[in-house]
């Protein structure tokens, strides 16, 4: 027996997908509650205090790419404050000829003009062309085949694939054709037929394959590179760590009349007649509503809804939904500031990357193809705390490391002492270029992908809770047939990161599915 209506749409889990979602439905005038089992906001996007004092991005630590339209609709910066500010991305060199990227320039730390400075330029602003056309299309549903051209909906999806091939139009018949040739191919062969291999073209290399299980020669990975430069590539760090622009998300929520509910796990979406029609929580409570939107992954949301309500083809898609974490996440307490020889001291506050080349990069993945321990892994490092002296006290630092490539599964599994291992090597790396790091720490924490999964649900612990490979993006994230945020049972939604257009903290998974919603007149 179904729970009475309690809410128009129930939404589950509050990290920035969900809560956008939630935000978009309540300006529509939907009465709208967000279950979050955690105890805290934003999933990946969320801050922790590792010491008393001092507060760290617990996972995500810089913005990348939120979407325009979803600041604008929730009023965030505005309405909504939200402060970031802009960092320069600097590519460590072992041999202290660091270089520094800012606003699609290359330059090195000292001053000096970069050999490949005009190279470098000119595929940035490629890259950032015709990652713009992309980034239209992450703004509504993918492209779909059903429906009469009478639809107005359809009609509408006409409408902007037009737009999207006067655009590639405009480019020029040059740019035109080199677009389709590169938006299949490696971001290795890419980079190194355009400048020669070193840090400024590892930094590039890195950037493609963040948070994915592949490197640099993986089919497809320039498409990732430009997805991270669908906004222009700009890096920012929210004042306040990540956990402002969770926070800013469920302002933008509660402002609207959203409930949001922390430490209330649902344990099951209870399904009548082929209809989503409420949700069971972990403490046996059930709320009714209209519609569900779930920003957990799709393996889990299924079996929340269970799997007999899904047909055999689906299931099975779904069982094979590529979605192996590669990446860790350390966080460090220091007790000063690490010296990095060669570089400006003003620059420590810069996006600090270790991928000397790209062959280093492609390196780096092959003991996680086999499930064996990094030896050299590529990482990001961040210093918040010299940009935003309020994250802590004391003069103390927070060293945030995403750290990539790391076995999803070893075997034998994540054992304290493989934790440890990871933790003595990404130090060592660390020492390369900031000697006497290991004896400012003071605090550490390891997340291997196991733990993020345990913390966010993220599938596997999937950065982007799937890969973004060609075979997963567009019609087909998180699979084919399931597409358009639908999810098999009528009234159930996908919201989160699996779904179109996928990873980062963006939003426009979160505004897209409430949108569809919406449209569908579920609720």
């Amino acid at each position: 027996m179904s729970a009475a209506r309690d809410f128009d749409v129930i939404v589950i889990g509050a990290g920035h997908n969900g809560l956008a979602a939630a935000a978009t439905l309540a300006r529509k005038g939907r009465r709208v509650c967000v279950l979050e089992r955690s105890d805290t906001l934003g999933g990946m996007a969320g801050n922790f205090s590792p010491a008393k004092g001092v507060t760290a991005p617990r996972m995500a630590h810089l913005l990348y790419n939120l979407n325009p339209k979803v600041a604008r609709d929730l009023g965030l910066g505005e309405r909504i404050p939200l402060k970031t500010l802009a960092l320069p991305s600097v590519a460590l060199s072992p041999d202290g000829n660091h270089v520094v990227v800012e606003a699609g320039k290359a330059r090195f730390a000292d001053g000096r003009a970069h050999p490949d400075a005009a190279a470098f330029a000119a595929l940035h602003d490629r890259l950032t062309r015709f990652a713009g056309l992309l980034a239209k299309m992450s703004e509504n549903p993918p492209p779909g085949l059903q429906g009469s051209l009478l639809d107005p909906a359809k009609l509408g999806e006409l409408i902007r694939l037009a737009r999207l091939g006067l655009g590639l139009k405009r480019l020029g018949k040059v740019e035109m054709r080199e677009f389709l040739r590169i938006l299949m191919s490696n971001a290795h062969d890419l980079l190194l037929d355009e400048m020669g291999d070193g840090p400024l073209a590892g930094l590039l290399a890195a950037d493609a394959v963040r948070g994915a299980f592949a490197g640099p020669r993986s089919p497809g990975t320039v498409f990732t590179l430009m997805y991270r430069m669908g906004n222009g590539g700009n890096v920012a760090l929210p004042v306040g760590g990540m956990g402002a622009v969770a926070e800013a998300f469920a302002s933008a929520a509660r402002a609207v009349g959203c409930d949001i509910r922390l430490g209330n796990g649902v344990a099951g979406i209870e399904v009548a007649d082929d209809r989503a029609v409420g949700v069971l929580l972990d403490d046996g409570t059930r709320l009714g509503a209209g519609a569900i939107l779930s920003s957990a992954g799709p393996m889990p949301t299924l079996k929340l809804a269970g799997i007999r309500h899904f047909d055999t083809e689906a299931v099975r898609r779904l069982r094979h939904h590529r979605c192996k974490g590669s990446v860790a996440k350390i966080n460090l307490v220091l007790s000063g500031v690490p010296a990095i020889p060669g570089l400006p001291v003003d620059l420590n506050r810069g996006r600090l990357v270790i991928a000397p080349s790209v062959e280093y990069v492609e390196r780096a993945f092959n003991p996680a193809k086999y499930g064996e321990m990094p030896t050299a892994p590529s990482i990001e490092l961040l210093l918040p705390c010299l940009s935003d002296p309020s994250l802590a006290s004391d003069g103390r630092q927070v060293a945030s490391a995403i750290v990539n490539f790391v076995p999803p599964a070893p075997d034998g599994g994540w054992t304290k002492a493989r934790r440890n291992a990871l933790l003595k090597t990404v130090l060592g790396v660390l020492e390369q270029y900031a000697p006497g790091l290991s004896g400012l720490v003071t605090q550490s924490e390891t997340l291997v992908p196991p733990d993020i999964e345990a913390l966010t649900g993220a599938p596997g612990g999937h950065w982007h809770h799937g890969e973004m490979g060609f075979d997963q993006v567009l019609t087909n994230r998180p699979a084919n047939g399931m597409a358009r945020y639908r999810f098999g049972v009528n009234g159930l939604y996908l919201c989160g990161a699996a779904a179109h257009p996928g990873g980062d903290v963006t939003g426009a998974p979160g505004r897209n599915a409430a949108l569809q919603l919406l449209r569908d007149g579920v609720a």
